[in-house]
C-alpha cells in the first residue's frame, strides 16, 4: 500500500465518507466546511489533485469535484480494518433474536440471514450453505417416483434437507428402496457427502461387491445422490438496491441482473473465499467477473473449527458504507459459527 502522510491520508477519507453519503463528487470546499482540518479549500484542492495523480481520486469531469477510485476505497477499507473501526458499535441484537429460532434448519437460518443482513444494509444479501465436502450425512430416505425415477432425500447433521430426482434405468419397488436406504444409513451416516463418494468409488471397484444387485444399485443411487458440486445460493434484497441513487442507470441495474443470474459463477468466487478467516472485501475491478466490476462484496465464513461451514455477505456498489457492511457482515458470520457449534 502506498503511504500517505497523516494530512493527505485525512482529506482522502473525507472525500470517501462524504461520497459514501451523498452521492455527488466532493470538491475542496465542502471538505473544507465539513471537517476541522484547519486547512484553506485550496491548500485542500491541491491535496485532492494529488490524490488523483496518484490514483486514490477521480474527477468525472473539468469543473467537477471529485469521487474515490476502486484504489481509494481500498486504502479506506485497509484503514478501517486496521483500526478495527467498525468493532466498537451495538449489537445486532434483533438479528439475533430473529436468527436464533432458526439453529436446526441451515437452510432456512441462511435463507433468513440474507434478508435479514439486506434489510439492515440496503444492499443485497447472501449466503451459501455448506460445501459438499464438509457436510456430514444423518440419514437417507428413499422414494419410488415414477418409472424408473426415484427421490433421494437427504438429512444432514448441519441442518439441510437436500433432494434429488435419480433415473436408475429400471423399476424398483419401494420395499427394495427401503432395504437399500437401510443400508446405506448403517453404512454412511456420520460421513460427509465426500468421503462417501470415495468409499463408493472404492466399492465399486470391487466385482464381488457388484454381483449383490441391491447393493450394485446402492451404490449407484449414491454415486448420483451424494453429488453436489457446491452448497446452495441464498439471496435476497434486489428491491433494497434498487432504490439506491447508484441505480438509476439502466445498465447499472441489468449487469447487477446478470451476475445474480449467473449463480454458479457467484458460488465459486464465495467457495474460494470461504477458505478464508475473517472479513474479505473485493472492490470493483478486484472482481474476477466482469458484471462485478462496477460493485463490492463483503463476505465472511461461519467455521467450526477450521472447517468453514457456509459464507454469509453483502453485494453493493462500490458507493458502499463499507464500516456499516463489514460490521454487519463481521457480526452475523460470527453469531451463525456460535449457535451452529452449540448444537
Amino acid at each position: 500500500m502506498i503511504m500517505l502522510d497523516e494530512r493527505t491520508k485525512k482529506i482522502l477519507y473525507a472525500v470517501v465518507e462524504n461520497y459514501i453519503n451523498f452521492p455527488d463528487p466532493v470538491g475542496s470546499r465542502t471538505v473544507a466546511k465539513g471537517y476541522s482540518f484547519g486547512l484553506s479549500p485550496a491548500t485542500i484542492r491541491n491535496v485532492m489533485a494529488d490524490l488523483e495523480e496518484m490514483g486514490f481520486l477521480l474527477q468525472p469531469h473539468t469543473s467537477a469535484g471529485r469521487v474515490p477510485t476502486d484504489m481509494g476505497y481500498r486504502f479506506y477499507v485497509e484503514s478501517l480494518i486496521a483500526e478495527s473501526a467498525f468493532l466498537h458499535k451495538e449489537p445486532l441484537r434483533e438479528l439475533y433474536k430473529r436468527l436464533e429460532t432458526l439453529r436446526d434448519n441451515i437452510d432456512i437460518l441462511f435463507s433468513e440471514t440474507t434478508k435479514t443482513i439486506s434489510t439492515l444494509s440496503h444492499y443485497l444479501g447472501i449466503a451459501m450453505s455448506p460445501k459438499p465436502e464438509v457436510t456430514t450425512l444423518k440419514k437417507i430416505e428413499l422414494l419410488k417416483y415414477k418409472d424408473d425415477k426415484i427421490a433421494a432425500i437427504l438429512f444432514t447433521d448441519e441442518g439441510m434437507i437436500k433432494n434429488k430426482v435419480i433415473s436408475l434405468g429400471a423399476e424398483i419397488t419401494q420395499k427394495d428402496l427401503n432395504r437399500i436406504a437401510g443400508y446405506l444409513n448403517s453404512e454412511f451416516s456420520g460421513h460427509t457427502f465426500d468421503e462417501i463418494r470415495q468409499k463408493v468409488v472404492q466399492e465399486m471397484s470391487k466385482e464381488k461387491i457388484m454381483c449383490d444387485r441391491l447393493i450394485s444399485r446402492a451404490l449407484k443411487i449414491c454415486q448420483e445422490a451424494f453429488y453436489f458440486l457446491y452448497g446452495d445460493l441464498f439471496v435476497s434484497g434486489l428491491s433494497e438496491v434498487l432504490n439506491l441513487p447508484d441505480f438509476t442507470d439502466l445498465k447499472k441495474i441489468k449487469e447487477l441482473s446478470r451476475a445474480i443470474e449467473d449463480k454458479h459463477t457467484i458460488i465459486k468466487l464465495l467457495d474460494k473465499l470461504s477458505e478464508l478467516d475473517g472479513v474479505q472485501i473485493i472492490i470493483g475491478s478486484e472482481n474476477s467477473m466482469d458484471e462485478m466490476k462496477k460493485f463490492s462484496i463483503v463476505v465472511s465464513a461461519c467455521k467450526e473449527g477450521d472447517r468453514p461451514i457456509g459464507v454469509v455477505g453483502i453485494i453493493g456498489p462500490t458507493r458502499m458504507n463499507y464500516s456499516k457492511a463489514i460490521y454487519i457482515v463481521d457480526n452475523t458470520a460470527r453469531f451463525i459459527t456460535r449457535i451452529l457449534a452449540e448444537r
